[in-house]
């Protein structure tokens, strides 16, 4: 709302203040609803033991949501700042406001991460050959399979057409996967699994659950790059353990948790995004007893588990989902247009994870929960992902041989998926680096990943993330070429 409508105004309660909130802003309205009421209690605008506005009250005043409201109050009595008194509302219960953070540390992002968070590299909409992209060729995942599932999951009976839908998803979808996770991972009932708009809301859904601003979450370096800023976005401290070809690096993971207690880390035990390696049995059972040791919840992102043999480490098998919180999706077997993920948790967990769900965003699309079960159920399914395994090896040995023309190496041998990491054994400089190379990659037409997308601090060589599926393409050989001609660079 403007500056102008801070004079009081009365609701059917007590006068409240109009807060200054703005909904073109940078940061959420819970946010910005946050670090007001944060503000008046330091400035003693609201002492302790002031009551609050009801939810309805507070919402009707700033022309906001329920929703909002909900999520606010919820976040100001995580940080201390408000207690709830069942049948009575909120109460202010201390006089100073918290040194936490209430709104998100500002990312600042490397140098080439810049310009590769942006929208083409999630979209699929710009005309750059997608070098450094995270989907495969529409070919490569089965059409027929996918648009017949689609016809059918649209042939939905009318009376389901009321209503929002079941809180934990379609119940079809979770029996199936209830059942064959527990024929080839670890005893699961369908109650234990959530229903989300992909991977990512998951991870969103988590974070609001288990987490307050300040807490400190661990992440693997390099890592997924949503996820980096998605945790900032909740005002967590993010600290990075380094991944490389022998795995995670165990010991300074047991020396930064002893040290800041972190609330959970998120790891690919599989076919790790960027790297494609696989953590080793011994690795998984360390990081399992790590995550007891220092009391931490494990965030098992395991979306890749498909494209990987039998036998591989599994955090969530090994745990069953006492510490681990494992997490699933269809878009690299699929189609990343289904945007269909997976909470696999305890029953313990689950009533609050389905609660924050229903709070921030109701239920998700039956529809294309319907079409994923459609697909996954069919029999050409299995084969369909036995030949995209096949394709994904061919085009991972094709890659590293014509990466290699270019003088490039992989930073580490890929276990099996869609990425092979690859660059020169050189330091960047502010005349050669991610950035630079990246930005006349774009001019030509080529979308790269460089390193600094998927890193919390600076890389020691100029490497860049490929995706199989592309990296073999006589455009990005010629442009490599060229750039090492006229840099000088063999």
């Amino acid at each position: 709302m403007d500056e102008s409508a801070s004079a009081a105004r009365q609701t059917d309660g007590p006068q409240w203040p109009l807060l200054s909130i703005e909904r073109s802003k940078k940061g959420s309205l819970v946010e910005q609803i946050v670090a007001a009421v944060s503000e008046m209690v330091a400035r003693r605008e609201l002492r302790a033991g002031t009551k609050m506005p009801s939810v309805r009250q507070f919402a009707k005043c700033n022309g906001i949501s329920t929703f909002t409201v909900v999520e606010s109050y919820d976040r100001l009595v995580t940080l201390g700042l408000l207690s709830s008194r069942r049948g009575s509302g909120y109460f202010v219960t201390r006089q100073d406001a918290p040194a936490l953070p209430t709104t998100p540390a500002p990312f600042h992002p490397g140098p080439a991460a810049v310009d590769a968070l942006t929208p083409e590299l999630y979209s699929g909409m710009s005309d750059a050959l997608p070098i450094g992209a995270g989907w495969l060729p529409p070919e490569w995942y089965g059409e027929d399979t996918i648009l017949d599932a689609v016809r059918q999951a649209i042939r939905i009976p009318a009376n389901r057409l009321r209503g929002y839908g079941h809180p934990l998803g379609f119940p079809g979808l979770r029996q199936y996967l209830a059942s064959t996770l527990s024929e080839e991972l670890f005893a699961l009932e369908p109650e234990q699994i959530l229903l989300t708009h992909g991977a990512t809301h998951a991870f969103d859904l988590i974070l609001r659950t288990l987490t307050k601003p300040g807490d400190t979450v661990l992440v693997e370096d390099p890592g997924y790059s949503n996820l980096l800023s998605l945790i900032r976005h909740h005002g967590c401290q993010v600290i990075g353990i380094p991944r490389g070809a022998n795995g995670l690096d165990l010991d300074f993971l047991a020396e930064q948790a002893r040290a800041t207690q972190p609330k959970l880390m998120f790891v690919n035990t599989v076919l790790q995004n960027p790297l494609g390696t696989s953590l080793s049995q011994a690795q998984a059972h360390r990081l399992l007893a790590l995550a007891e040791q220092f009391d931490f919840w494990l965030v098992e992102d395991d979306i890749y588990r498909e494209l990987t043999p039998r036998g591989e480490a599994s955090l969530a098998a090994m745990d069953g989902l006492r510490r681990v919180i494992r997490i699933g999706s269809f878009s690299k077997t699929l189609s990343p247009v289904l945007r269909v993920g997976t909470i696999c948790a305890s029953q313990s967990l689950l009533p609050e994870l389905v609660r924050i769900k229903m709070l921030t965003g109701l239920t998700t699309s039956e529809v294309n929960e319907r079409a994923v079960y459609h697909a996954i159920t069919a029999r050409p399914y299995k084969r369909m992902v036995e030949k995209l395994i096949g394709q994904l090896e061919e085009g991972r040995e094709r890659s590293i041989e014509s990466l290699a023309e270019a003088g490039m190496k992989p930073v580490a041998r890929p276990r099996g998926g869609m990425f092979v990491s690859a660059g020169w054994d050189e330091a960047p400089t502010p005349e050669w680096n991610g950035k630079l190379i990246a930005d006349l990659a774009l001019k030509a037409g080529i979308l790269l990943a460089p390193s600094d997308f998927f890193m919390l601090g600076d890389s020691e060589s100029i490497w860049f993330r490929f995706n199989v599926a592309y990296a073999d393409h006589p455009a990005l050989r010629n442009f490599l070429l060229a750039l090492r001609k006229e840099h000088g660079r063999r």
